[in-house]
């Protein structure tokens, strides 16, 4: 099935497809022709599956005939759990408006920046992308308003409660129109995302795209391997120069680790930045920007990328800390094999982890190969 027999015009099917989205994936084939229609909609499918599209390419279909005419009144609000992801959606809205004849104005607004030039960029804007402590502090200060949003999406609805905007969530739900379109997408449906489903949706459509394996889906090679934890960082760096690779996104789990690492990375030949809560906005974009260009070999995070972060084409993740959890482990790996390429998701397992390393395989259903390192030398890394 094509973009074009969902029930979109030629003029965004043009656009998707000039962005890569020439099959729609099965979130998209499900979604987008209820979206058009203006009916409720609960989305629940895994990493990586296209959710994304699968909102963004009806509701600029809508937008092209429902302008918002009065300023300042946006039409389309999506709201994310995090400044990556605001800007990560608006790029989708963007890039794919931009080979259409109607230009839609999109923007994207997050804390952490000055909130003046965000302000100030409102004026003529159609569809929003916020997270919900900046949206509340521009209604606080009149520079946007929600009476005339008819279409109200919550992206990554599980992250955004677990993160504890739920409170912002109700101050934000008060302010909009009781009539509209609600979109709701989550990569899990818990009891807290059932709650607000509940409440937020009027007999909605539900669109669970979800493998008994949330990776199932993925061509994700998973290997561990056992090594002492005074050997981490020289084995580290023998793996990323052993397999020669070309970009990696590297895991640890702490902010000052992940600062340490960098340091180290960089003092042995091997380009690398960080990406924490501990940078500013910026540094952070400018971060991702480097990494997503291949201006940089690694990308050291924190979980705080574990989620809504998008890749292209990324061949290596590595676990260099484990996870908290075993659903962060499957967030943090879903970061490689997305769209029907192929990835490498490899684990460093201490002594000291081991333990916690069977408890992620039990609840991820999934036996991980463990290779011992005593026969590596790792001499001069």
């Amino acid at each position: 099935m094509s973009f074009k027999e969902l029930g979109l015009s030629g003029a965004v099917v043009k656009g998707a497809t000039k962005q890569g989205y020439t099959v729609p994936t099965p979130v998209q084939k499900e979604a987008i022709p209820y979206v058009l229609k203006g009916k409720d909609l609960l989305g629940i499918a895994q990493t990586g599956s296209g959710k994304t599209a699968a909102y963004a390419l009806p509701l600029l279909e809508k937008t092209q005939t429902n302008r918002a005419f009065k300023n300042r009144h946006v039409k389309v609000l999506v709201l994310v759990p995090t400044r990556e992801l605001a800007l990560q959606v608006g790029e989708v809205f963007l890039a794919v408006n931009a080979h259409m004849p109607i230009q839609i104005k999109t923007l994207a607004v997050f804390g952490g920046v000055s909130i003046n030039p965000q302000m100030m960029k409102l004026q003529g804007t159609d569809i929003l992308v916020a997270t919900p402590g900046r949206l509340l502090d521009l209604v606080d200060n009149k520079a946007v308003q929600l009476s005339d949003v008819e279409t109200l999406v919550l992206d990554e609805a599980d992250k955004m409660l677990n993160l504890g905007f739920e409170q912002e969530l109700r101050q934000i739900l008060a302010l909009l129109p009781k009539k509209r379109q609600n979109l709701l997408f989550s990569a899990t449906l818990d009891a807290k995302v059932n709650a607000i489903q509940e409440t937020l949706l009027d007999q909605p459509v539900l669109v669970e795209i979800q493998p008994e394996d949330p990776l199932e889906a993925a061509q994700i090679t998973e290997q561990a391997y056992a090594v002492p934890s005074e050997k981490k960082g020289p084995f580290l760096r023998w793996l990323i120069k052993e397999q020669k690779m070309p970009q990696v996104l590297i895991f640890v789990s702490a902010t000052q680790r992940a600062d340490h690492l960098v340091t180290k990375l960089g003092n042995n030949g091997i380009k690398a930045v960080a990406l924490h809560s501990g940078k500013s906005q910026g540094a952070r974009t400018e971060a991702l920007a480097l990494f997503k260009r291949g201006k940089v070999t690694a990308l050291v995070a924190t979980d705080l990328a574990a989620r809504g972060i998008d890749i292209e084409q990324l061949p290596f993740v590595i676990n260099y800390d484990l996870p908290r959890s075993s659903k962060d482990y499957i967030h943090r790996i879903g970061r490689t094999g997305r769209a029907g390429a192929t990835g490498e998701a490899l684990t460093l397992v201490t002594p000291e982890d081991a333990h916690h390393f069977k408890i992620i395989q039990k609840q991820t259903k999934r036996t991980i190969p463990i290779k011992e390192m005593e026969e590596i030398d790792l001499k001069g890394y």
